[in-house]
C-alpha cells in the first residue's frame, strides 16, 4: 500500500494537509453502511477538525462501507493517530459500476475518499472497544464543603478520534448524573429546589460536583448517548447523600423614621436615600439571613474593623434587630454553619456609620400664618440618644414639654395658637459620642394676625400666653 505522505514527500505533514483542505475541498457526498448490528450514530464535528463526519458503529464485524463515487477516479485511504499526513492507500476496496465498497473496515481509524477534485474525510469509531458499564454509585464518607466526591462503579474508555493534522479529540459520550440542589430565588427570597445534571464526557470512577448539593439527594447515572439511541441505556444509582455543604444570602434595612410619605426630617445626616447604613443614631438596622437547608447554627457578628479581629458583639440568632447608638463605624456579617461546624457560609459585610452628634435649634417659627410653611418649632439634631426639651413664656410658665427629638412645637396652647412673641426654651440631651448638651435660647413667633384665634392675652403671669 502507498502512503500519502510517500507520495508527497517534498511537502511535509503540515502544508500537505493544508494542500488537501485547499485543493480537494470537502464533499458533500456521503457513505452508507450495510451489515451493521445496530444503526450507526452519525456525529458532526467541528469545521476546525477537517473531518466531514464522525460515524460510530456498534462493531465491525461483518460491516461494509459503501461509497457512491461521482468520477471514475476513486482511491481510498485509511489513518490513525498521525494523521492524514500518514494516510495509506486501501487496495481491498471493490468496485461496481459507481459504487465502491471497503469490506470489514478497521474500527477507531480516520478515512479519507478521494473522488476526482473532492475528498470526504471521516472518523469511524467501534463502540465495542469503549462500550460503557454502569454497576452502581458509591459516596466516600469524606467530604469536602465546596464539591461532593462520588464514585462511579463500572467501566468504559474515552473515545478518541483523531483530525487530518494529527491532533487528539474526544468524543462526548454525554453520560449524566443528575440530582437535585437549591438555587436561590432573588425576586422570593427563598431557595428553591431544582433538578440539575452534571455531564462526563467519558467515564470516569471519581466524580467531583461542583458546586456541592445544597439539598439532601440522590445521584443518577445514565448513558451514553450512543446506548441511549440503541435503547441499551445504562442506568445506575446512590444511596441517600446528606449535604454537608451550606449557603446564605444576607440582608440589612434601616427602620425608617416614619411611612409617612409627607414626612420630613429633622435629622442631620439620617440615613441615606443611597442605601447606606447608620447616620444619625439612635439607628435602628434589620439584619435577616436566608440559608440553605444544612445551616444550623447562626451567628451575627459586629466588629470595630473590617477584618473581624476585634469582634465587639455576637449574636446566635438568625434575623436581628439591633439599634446603633454610639459614634463610630461599626462593621456586621453573617456566619452560617453545619450541624458539626466543619462548613461554613459567610454573608456580605455591611457598614453602619454613625456621626458624631449635633443641635441646632431655630430662633422664630410662624404658627397659624401659613399651613405647612414653618408652622412648627424643631430643632435639626443627630446622633441624639437622650434628649428632654422645656417651652416657656416670659413668665416661666412651662408650656410644652418633649423628649423626642423628632418632634416639636406646633406654637398652640389648649388647641389655639398661642400670641406673637418671645418664647424660650431649655434643652438638656447626650449624644452617641457621649457630648453632653444644656442649651437654651429665645423662640420668636411671628407672623400672627389679629383674630387668628391666639390664648388669652399680655396681662397676667398666670396667662397660657405673654
Amino acid at each position: 500500500m502507498t502512503s500519502l505522505y510517500m507520495r508527497n514527500t517534498l511537502i511535509g505533514i503540515t502544508s500537505l494537509v493544508s494542500v488537501i483542505t485547499s485543493i480537494f475541498p470537502a464533499s458533500s457526498a456521503t457513505v452508507t453502511f450495510a451489515g451493521a448490528k445496530l444503526p450507526i450514530q452519525e456525529v458532526t464535528p467541528e469545521k476546525n477538525t477537517g473531518l466531514d463526519k464522525v460515524y460510530v458503529t456498534y462493531d465491525t464485524q461483518g460491516l461494509s462501507i459503501i461509497y457512491n463515487a461521482s468520477t471514475s477516479q476513486v482511491t481510498w485511504y485509511r489513518y490513525g493517530a498521525l494523521g492524514g499526513g500518514y494516510a495509506e492507500e486501501l487496495t481491498s476496496v471493490s468496485r461496481q459500476g459507481n459504487e465502491y465498497t471497503l469490506p470489514d473496515p478497521e474500527g477507531d481509524m480516520g478515512y479519507i475518499i478521494e473522488d476526482g477534485d473532492n475528498r470526504y474525510y471521516f472518523w469511524l469509531v467501534d463502540y465495542s472497544r469503549h462500550r460503557l458499564y454502569l454497576s452502581g454509585i458509591t459516596i466516600p464518607s469524606e467530604q469536602d464543603c465546596s464539591m461532593t466526591h462520588i464514585e462511579l462503579q463500572g467501566s468504559g474508555t474515552p473515545i478518541h478520534f483523531y483530525t487530518i493534522n494529527g491532533r487528539q479529540c474526544t468524543l462526548d459520550q454525554q453520560i449524566g448524573i443528575s440530582y437535585r440542589t437549591l438555587e436561590y430565588s432573588e425576586s422570593d427570597r427563598l431557595y428553591n429546589q431544582v433538578s440539575t445534571t452534571y455531564n462526563l464526557e467519558s467515564f470516569s470512577n471519581n466524580i467531583y460536583i461542583n458546586p456541592a448539593p445544597l439539598c439532601n439527594t440522590t445521584f443518577h447515572a445514565s448513558g451514553d448517548r450512543f446506548l441511549r439511541a440503541w435503547n441499551w441505556l445504562q442506568e445506575a444509582e446512590s444511596p441517600l447523600f446528606n449535604t454537608n455543604a451550606v449557603d446564605a444570602r444576607t440582608y440589612a434595612e434601616q427602620t425608617p423614621e416614619s411611612t409617612d410619605p409627607d414626612y420630613k426630617s429633622n435629622q442631620m445626616g439620617s440615613s441615606a436615600s443611597d442605601g447606606s447604613l447608620g447616620g444619625s443614631a439612635p439607628a435602628e438596622v434589620s439584619f435577616s439571613a436566608i440559608c440553605s437547608d444544612a445551616v444550623i447554627h447562626h451567628e451575627w457578628q459586629f466588629a470595630s474593623d473590617p477584618d473581624f479581629e476585634h469582634l465587639t458583639l455576637r449574636l446566635n440568632e438568625q434575623d436581628v434587630d439591633y439599634v446603633f447608638r454610639e459614634q463610630g463605624v461599626t462593621y456586621v456579617r453573617y456566619i452560617g454553619s453545619n450541624a458539626d461546624g466543619t462548613c461554613e457560609t459567610y454573608g456580605d459585610t455591611y457598614t453602619v456609620s454613625i456621626g458624631t452628634s449635633d443641635i441646632k435649634c431655630p430662633n422664630a417659627f410662624s404658627p397659624g400664618a401659613s399651613e405647612g410653611v414653618n408652622d412648627e418649632w424643631k430643632v435639626s439634631y443627630r446622633s441624639i440618644i437622650d434628649f428632654k426639651c422645656w417651652i416657656f413664656n416670659r413668665h416661666g410658665r412651662q408650656l410644652f414639654y418633649f423628649t423626642d427629638p423628632s418632634l416639636g412645637w406646633d406654637g398652640k396652647i389648649g388647641g389655639k395658637v398661642v400670641k406673637t412673641g418671645v418664647y424660650y426654651y431649655v434643652i438638656e440631651a447626650t449624644g452617641a459620642d457621649g457630648k453632653k448638651y444644656k442649651l437654651s435660647g429665645d423662640i420668636n413667633v411671628i407672623g400672627y394676625r389679629q383674630g387668628s384665634g391666639s390664648t388669652g392675652d399680655d396681662s397676667g403671669a398666670d396667662s397660657d400666653a405673654p
